[in-house]
């Protein structure tokens, strides 16, 4: 693991549990192993979400406080302390103007003043509110003077990822941390119920968790510069 150190971290994404499946290992061995400070900025609640889940245990109208609960287990399972949740709500964010979802941005990297940021790939996280997420997080970056500007990582989930922008920048052997991102996706369990009985059958009978997506994190370095309007 050969993460470098940082002075802040801002972890930007639309809905809880984006961070379980694209960061989990990552953070953890930042805020465990390294003491880095970490906030995550969540955008929504999730209150759209397919699942409430697996049995069903959740409603339309309880699953907004359920998944709060989760984001709140999921960011301690990760050791976050510092969790914003902003209030906007799911599947709108595509919707919201452009112009002011790039100051809030501007707003925590100016009170943060992070050294990295995590969100998503514009153009390659297939969701359309991570396409808004990333497109504002990325402008806001792109505004500042370059001397000044935070690296920002990004995740990507479309099938034409790597055909388009090659293999990811970096890769980091989470093994080590593979157990934390476990919990933290086990604390979405109302999204994640099935594919975490899955998961921890496996580690019952004694089986290796090879799934590549629990022993590594991949991300591409975004320049802001690229995507200049």
């Amino acid at each position: 693991m050969d993460l470098q150190p940082q002075r802040h971290i801002l972890i930007v994404y639309p809905h809880p549990d984006d961070e379980a499946f694209s960061i989990a290992g990552t953070i953890a061995y930042y805020t465990k192993k390294m003491n880095t400070p970490v906030t995550y900025a969540c955008l929504t609640l999730g209150e759209m979400g397919r699942n409430l889940g697996n049995p069903p245990f959740a409603t339309r109208e309880s699953l907004p406080e359920i998944r709060r609960k989760e984001l709140v287990a999921a960011a301690e399972a990760m050791g976050i302390q510092d969790l914003r949740m902003l209030g906007l709500r799911d599947k709108t964010i595509e919707f919201e103007d452009d112009e002011k979802m790039v100051k809030l941005m501007e707003g925590l990297i100016e009170e943060l003043m992070p050294s990295l940021i995590f969100t998503f790939l514009p153009g390659f996280a297939v969701h359309p509110d991570h396409e808004a997420t990333a497109r504002a997080v990325v402008e806001a970056v792109r505004r500042m003077p370059q001397a000044a500007r935070p690296q920002i990582l990004g995740c990507a989930f479309a099938n034409d990822t790597i055909e388009k922008n090659g293999e990811p920048h970096i890769v980091y052997d989470i093994h080590e941390m593979k157990m934390d991102k476990v919990k933290a996706l086990q604390a979405h369990i109302s999204q994640t119920g099935w594919m975490m009985q899955e998961t921890e059958k496996r580690i019952d009978d004694g089986a290796p968790m090879s799934e590549s997506w629990l022993n590594v994190e991949k991300f591409y370095i975004i320049d802001p510069d690229k995507y200049a309007k």
